[in-house]
């Protein structure tokens, strides 16, 4: 998993509750590495896993809440650091369109090992799309805090459904902008 999700979610921790309580959150989750994490290195994703279920005891919140704050969270530091990729598009219906073709191709660029999920439009008008997500992680409640997180960025307030698939780690998200 990319050293920049790890990065964030330590950032986050600090800015969100405290230094100290992030660190403690990374000493019990008695990490392979002890918690030093680079923006631009790679990790196994069973030290996020360790991170969020300290995470889940320390706050008693579900750990799909958990993931849908750092996913809200998350755009906000990819999009500062990375907002060239953001460039040319006006609503988050736009970014998704263009998710695997464009944006995840430019990723792949900066961190070429990056486990990324699949995300292919099933449908989309104006104002709404359907796609389908695929992650071997089931961090599908992440993709929505991003997601949410990006309509607030463009200023395009959404409406969200999300359905599990039949399919294993296969999700369906429906939006339509209100």
């Amino acid at each position: 998993m990319l050293g920049i999700v790890f990065t964030s979610l330590v950032d986050m921790l600090e800015e969100k509750a405290s230094p100290e309580f992030a660190d403690e959150v990374l000493v019990e989750a008695n990490l392979e590495n002890e918690g030093a994490f680079t923006a631009v290195g790679y990790y196994p994703f069973s030290e996020l896993e360790k991170i969020v279920t300290v995470l889940v005891d320390k706050t008693g919140k579900p750990v799909d809440e958990l993931l849908h704050d750092f996913g809200f969270y998350l755009f906000g530091k990819l999009a500062a650091a990375h907002g060239q990729v953001l460039s040319g598009k006006d609503s988050l219906l736009d970014v998704m369109e263009y998710l695997d073709g464009d944006i995840h191709v430019q990723v792949r660029k900066l961190y070429p090992d990056a486990d990324l999920p699949k995300f292919t439009v099933l449908s989309r008008t104006d104002t709404a799309m359907r796609l389908r997500y695929f992650s071997k992680h089931e961090l599908y409640a992440l993709a929505e805090g991003l997601m949410d997180a990006a309509a607030e960025h463009f200023g395009t307030p959404v409406e969200r459904q999300t359905i599990k698939s039949s399919e294993p780690h296969t999700y369906e998200f429906s939006l339509k902008v209100i």
